[in-house]
C-alpha cells in the first residue's frame, strides 16, 4: 500500500501528511514548531500521527504560503479560520494590506528592472575593460540618482 493510499479518516504518518497536503516533512516539523499545528498526536514510540484536520490545515498553510502571506499573518488567518464567530472585515483587512504590499515589492522589482536595462543598454559588452554595470554597482549607495532599493522578505522561511 503506497503512502497515498493510507485510509483516509485514519492518522497517517507525517510522510503521508505532507504528500496529501503538498509539503514536505520537513515544513510540516516547521509549521509545528511555530505553533501553526497544534495538538499532533504522537504512537507510544513517538511518531507523530496527523488526522485530516490536520492535513486540511497544512493545505491552508501551504495555500497562504503560495500567496506569499507571512509566518505571522498565516498564523493570524488560521486563527480567524478557526474562529466561526470571526468578522471577514479583519480578513479582508489583512488580505487588502497584503495586496498593497505585494504592490510595494512589485513596484520596487520593475524599478530594479528598469535600472537594470537601462545599464545593460549602456554597456557595450564587447572585449574593453570599461563597464558601466559594474561603475553603476561599484558608485556610492547613498547617490541621489539610484537610492537603495529594498524588497521586504519573510525571514521566517528556513
Amino acid at each position: 500500500m503506497s503512502a497515498t493510499a493510507a485510509p483516509q479518516g485514519g492518522p497517517v504518518p507525517i510522510g503521508t501528511a505532507a504528500e496529501r497536503a503538498g509539503v514536505s516533512p520537513r515544513m510540516v516539523r516547521h509549521y509545528e514548531a511555530l505553533g501553526l499545528l497544534a495538538g499532533v498526536a504522537r504512537t507510544g514510540s513517538g511518531y507523530r500521527q496527523y488526522t485530516e484536520a490536520d492535513v486540511h490545515t497544512l493545505r491552508f498553510i501551504r495555500r497562504s504560503r503560495d500567496l506569499g502571506f507571512s509566518m505571522q499573518e498565516i498564523a493570524t488567518l488560521l486563527g480567524l479560520w478557526q474562529d466561526k464567530r470571526r468578522a471577514s472585515a479583519h480578513v479582508k483587512q489583512i488580505a487588502q494590506a497584503h495586496i498593497d504590499d505585494l504592490a510595494q515589492r512589485i513596484a520596487a522589482m520593475q524599478a530594479m528592472q528598469r535600472t537594470l536595462q537601462s545599464l545593460v543598454g549602456c554597456c557595450q559588452g564587447n572585449e574593453r575593460p570599461d563597464c558601466p554595470i559594474l561603475d553603476d554597482l561599484a558608485a556610492a549607495p547613498e547617490s541621489a540618482a539610484h537610492p537603495p532599493i529594498r524588497i521586504k522578505k519573510d525571514s521566517s522561511m528556513p
